[in-house]
């Protein structure tokens, strides 16, 4: 293989990869890292979010080192999953939102939670949660899932959506097919949920099926379903799950990730190597590795690798970076870098953010007095 092949086949590899990392500051090893690998972009988690304006600093050193306008992602979506929360004060879980009852205030929640994104430097917020709130998953999502009727999360993530889009900031949609019947958190354990084709079809893939063109971004979880696959595989592994069902039968157009494949969900299932490679072939766009560095290195060396031995492989990594070149080029979030937070911006939004969960207080307590 030609040394401009192979440095072809490292950029392609670079930009399907969503990379977190563990530093707060911009260290001479993150900055070789980022150097080197060329990421796709980058994922910030509660370890690397200190200050508003060293949050900002740290992710525009990210774009800085990288040639193509990044992702800058963070898992954003009030109550127990709140990057922010030592920063600007807590935002309200979705579930306390969809109670009120009230759309314009699931608007409000994805464009105060986006403007708070946006005002940190972020691009990109995996949220909305699309699972079904469910009593088998009651313990492992909580307050994440706002409804068992896959009627009403639609009508909540719309809303939500396009209070993001008011804000600049890309959502997506988690975690298809759906961790509603999902007892374990796939954060350590795999899923394994029993349930029929049917009955996904007609439940927990429903806000798939009709958000497909709204949503920019879906993520696929670490969970199997065997009644549907016939094997214990994640389906973020599956190309039964992404390529036949996401791709194919749901007619999705827009950017698949996996979800984080440092996770014990999947690592039960497959080494980080394996994992990447099978991801990727599966017919995923994106991949996230977030918890260890030296493991993003080893998917990144992975996933090269498997390029250069099999050619079609290299071709649907050749696609996957294609598709998500041009889902950047087109994006408007990722090439307008948002400015630094002045005191005044970061002031507001922690008032914005206490004002809201006042107001869901308030509306969920005058839903509860006696008629």
């Amino acid at each position: 293989m030609s040394q401009s092949t192979l440095k072809d086949l490292r950029a392609q590899a670079g930009q399907l990869l969503l990379m977190g990392f563990s530093a707060a500051e911009p260290t001479t090893r993150l900055r070789e890292l980022l150097t080197r690998l060329q990421a796709g972009g980058v994922v910030l988690f509660a370890r690397n979010i200190r200050a508003p304006r060293q949050t900002w600093e740290l992710l525009r050193e990210c774009r800085r080192r990288l040639t193509t306008p990044p992702f800058l992602a963070v898992d954003m979506e009030g109550g127990t999953v709140d990057r922010f929360r030592n920063l600007l004060g807590p935002a309200p879980a979705a579930a306390d939102v969809f109670a009120s009852g009230d759309r314009k205030l699931f608007r409000k929640h994805g464009r105060i939670l986006g403007e708070a994104v946006r005002g940190l430097g972020f691009n990109l917020d995996f949220a909305p949660v699309l699972d079904l709130a469910l009593a088998a998953s009651r313990s492992a999502l909580g307050s994440r899932a706002v409804s068992s009727d896959p009627e009403e999360v639609i009508v909540y993530a719309r809303e939500f959506l396009a209070g993001l889009g008011q804000a600049s900031v890309l959502g997506c949609g988690k975690h298809f097919p759906g961790l509603g019947e999902g007892a374990l958190d796939s954060h350590h354990h795999l899923p394994v949920i029993e349930k029929s084709w049917k009955k996904l079809w007609a439940e927990d893939l429903v806000p798939y099926r009709k958000l497909r063109s709204r949503l920019p971004m879906v993520m696929v979880c670490h969970a199997a379903y065997p009644a549907v696959t016939g094997e214990p595989t994640p389906a973020s592994l599956s190309a039964k799950w992404i390529s036949e069902v996401l791709r194919k039968k749901i007619g999705y157009r827009g950017l698949i990730v996996s979800d984080d494949l440092d996770m014990g969900g999947v690592l039960a299932s497959a080494s980080i190597e394996q994992a990447a490679v099978a991801t990727l072939r599966a017919g995923a766009d994106l991949y996230l590795v977030c918890q260890k560095e030296e493991n993003v290195l080893r998917a990144h060396e992975a996933v090269v690798r498997e390029a250069e031995r099999d050619r079609k492989f290299a071709a649907r990594l050749a696609a996957a970076a294609r598709r998500v070149l041009a889902f950047k080029q087109k994006c408007r979030p990722l090439r307008r870098p948002a400015p630094p937070p002045r005191p005044e911006l970061v002031g507001r939004l922690g008032r914005e953010l206490w004002e809201l969960g006042e107001q869901v207080r308030m509306e969920a307590f005058a839903a509860e007095e006696p008629a």
